[in-house]
């Protein structure tokens, strides 16, 4: 049942003096938005969660080049309100179907002239979101924003602090306090804060035409952080623009607090997919997720004769995606004439090199039931990029994976929109590499199929920064915004105090059991399957331990649970395909025994179990009938994992 949306709304006359306190509840009644407007200014907001202040009263509003538009002179021309409770399908990710439940209160301010500014508060049981909206601005410019989140405590946060605007986005989300941020600090979304008994994430949603942005400390010194743009690269370096705008109406993306009673509630909501733009592709059903065999991780190793950037060694990876029931393979960068990590005058996005035959490529994998992908670096395919998608289409490749974009500015918002609109087109999926966090555009372009923007297995190669402890601080840090391209399947298992970088033979400080658990703990509609096809078989030619739980595994998914965890400690995630379960297990450094409820059972099921086993190559399997109410014991090596597959017991009928 529904509390009331708004409980209070004083003296609404405009040009009043006298305070206005407005009040939203979500749905279960359990988060209050109170916005609180006194003399000319905007309001403010704060957010309590049963009845304690989580975000206390924090400044809203923008900066822009329109004059006269500034903190002074707004009075409240209409309030709003209404309730939504939908249910969406979710064409790839975590879950079936998600709600679309909360409650609304828009705002609306009169300042000079017809201009109105708006802002709109949703508040649902996962969280709060709030946006702006401008009409009848002329042709004018943002220079940025006054929002802030102002806590209400000295909360335990976690946070990338990546320290400038043009980055890969990828690093470690380390432990800061509140008080230690500081204003030169510059945290990528999300940043995620415990309060003791709760748990919130700071994140935004639905950016289009406007850049992604960061956030550092309020500039008077208050607990909290403020938002903050990167400029456009056209900009003045005095008094940067970080959007430009040629008139009519304007919307800001969603300021979203993602709340829970634990950390684990933050990975299991679909809230920022949710507040995306709805699908703008009409038909998702060509679509499929699957499972990708990759060539540049372990160095284009192939058991061919020549292995390296040519069709025998392709052809070798679609020899190995068949054989282990993979359903793509991806080619990466060096396939196309010019191809570079940078611009590059002369490339030809649609000129494969003379080594590389693309057509017979694709036909080879057509016959063998799988599909290709192909990588491109962001501006050599923008040079181009009607034709190449169109011809794209025409070869038959199934998607396309874009590098290099490193930045977050409003021009390159704008081209993530344009890229994954016209892909779509085209029947292509899109993986995003260089990519700014997830903002919920795998709702609104679902053919968006993956994405990196993350610190992942590719650090392998030139570093000592893959831990455990990173591995298992993901799931709650960056994970929670959505899909991400960490490119798991390192099968060169090793302890940390016996890793090695070997660039093109690389191995992982981790274990074989956290290697195959990273494949339902981590959400990837598309997934590699990152070593060489020779990593996969033993000696006598017969499949590597793990192999068969990876061939096994979906990649989308019906319902998530997060069972057990703690951020840098462990996690422990069940998601159900169909009437099957899957469990995956990962821990930091520390060996440790975790006991699985198995609450979530409708019944009977056999248990396949696979753990840590004497070396970090080895695995245990072992199969235990077990239901409702059991639990499950896995035991887990330090930087180890384990995986189970929980099938319904089938009762023979009698003759």
């Amino acid at each position: 049942m529904y509390r009331s949306l708004i409980v209070a709304s004083l003296l609404l006359a405009a040009g009043s003096a006298q305070a206005e306190t407005w009040t939203a509840d979500s749905p279960d009644g359990e988060i209050r938005v109170t916005i609180d407007k006194a003399g000319e200014g905007l309001p403010k907001y704060s957010v309590a969660l049963r009845g304690k202040a989580l975000i206390a009263p924090s400044e809203l509003g923008l900066r822009t080049d329109v004059v006269g538009f500034g903190a002074k002179g707004f009075t409240v021309e209409n309030v709003a309100t209404r309730m939504v409770d939908e249910t969406y399908r979710m064409v790839a990710g975590k879950a079936a179907t998600a709600p679309d439940r909360y409650n609304e209160v828009t705002l609306t301010f009169k300042e000079g002239g017809s201009r109105t500014l708006g802002v709109i508060f949703r508040v649902y049981d996962e969280g709060v979101a709030f946006r702006y909206t401008l009409h009848n601005f002329d042709n004018f410019g943002i220079y940025g924003e006054r929002t802030e989140f102002a806590f209400a405590g000295d909360y335990g946060c976690w946070g990338l602090n990546i320290g400038k605007f043009h980055n890969a986005h990828e690093g470690e989300f380390d432990p800061v306090k509140a008080s230690l941020i500081r204003d030169h600090n510059l945290f990528d979304s999300p940043l995620v804060c415990e309060t003791g008994d709760a748990a919130f994430a700071l994140a935004e949603s639905d950016i289009e035409h406007y850049p992604a942005g960061y956030y550092s400390r309020t500039g008077d010194n208050k607990l909290g952080v403020a938002v903050r743009l990167p400029p456009r690269l056209d900009s003045d370096s005095i008094k940067p623009y970080v959007a430009k705008f040629s008139g009519g109406d304007v919307k800001t993306p969603w300021r979203v607090i993602m709340v829970g009673d634990s950390p684990r509630d933050l990975v299991e909501s679909n809230l920022i997919a949710t507040l995306g733009a709805p699908s703008r592709v009409k038909d998702p059903s060509w679509i499929k997720p699957g499972k990708s065999a990759w060539d540049w991780w372990n160095g284009f190793r192939a058991p061919v004769a020549n292995p390296g950037i040519n069709t025998e060694t392709y052809k070798a990876y679609v020899d190995f995606a068949a054989e282990m029931g993979l359903d793509y393979i991806l080619i990466d960068e060096g396939w196309y004439v010019g191809s570079s990590t940078r611009p590059k005058p002369g490339s030809d996005v649609t000129k494969p090199i003379p080594a590389v035959d693309l057509p017979a490529i694709i036909k080879y994998a057509k016959d063998r039931k799988v599909r290709v992908m192909i990588w491109l670096q962001w501006e050599q395919l923008d040079w181009q990029m009607d034709e190449a998608l169109a011809a794209y289409e025409k070869w038959g490749v199934a998607g396309i994976k874009v590098d290099f974009m490193d930045r977050s500015d409003q021009d390159i918002v704008d081209y993530f929109h344009r890229i994954l609109s016209k892909a779509a087109d085209h029947h292509l999926l899109v993986d995003l590499h260089g990519a700014y966090a997830p903002a919920g555009l795998t709702r609104t372009y679902p053919n968006y199929i993956s994405q990196e923007g993350v610190l992942g297995a590719e650090y392998n190669k030139w570093t000592t920064r893959i831990t455990a402890t990173h591995n298992v601080t993901l799931p709650y840090t960056r994970m929670i915004l959505g899909p991400i391209d960490y490119t798991p399947g390192g099968f060169g298992n090793r302890t940390p105090e016996t890793f090695e970088i070997v660039e093109n033979h690389p191995v992982t400080m981790t274990t074989r059991g956290q290697a195959i658990a990273m494949y339902v703990v981590y959400d990837s509609p598309l997934v590699m399957v990152a070593d060489a096809p020779q990593a996969y078989r033993k000696a006598d030619g017969s499949w590597e331990d793990g192999v068969d739980f990876i061939q096994a595994v979906p990649t989308n998914w019906d319902e998530t649970r997060v069972l057990q965890g703690e951020i840098g400690q462990f996690v422990v995630t069940a998601r159900r395909k169909g009437d099957v379960w899957y469990i995956g297990a990962m821990t930091n450094e520390q060996a440790r025994t975790v006991e699985v409820p198995l609450d979530f059972l409708a019944g009977g099921v056999e248990a396949k179990v696979w753990q840590d086993g004497s070396a970090p190559t080895a695995l245990v399997t072992s199969t235990q009938a077990v239901g409702k109410g059991d639990r499950l014991v896995l035991n887990l090596a330090g930087s180890g994992g384990a995986t189970a597959i929980l099938r319904p017991v089938v009762k023979k009928k009698r003759k």
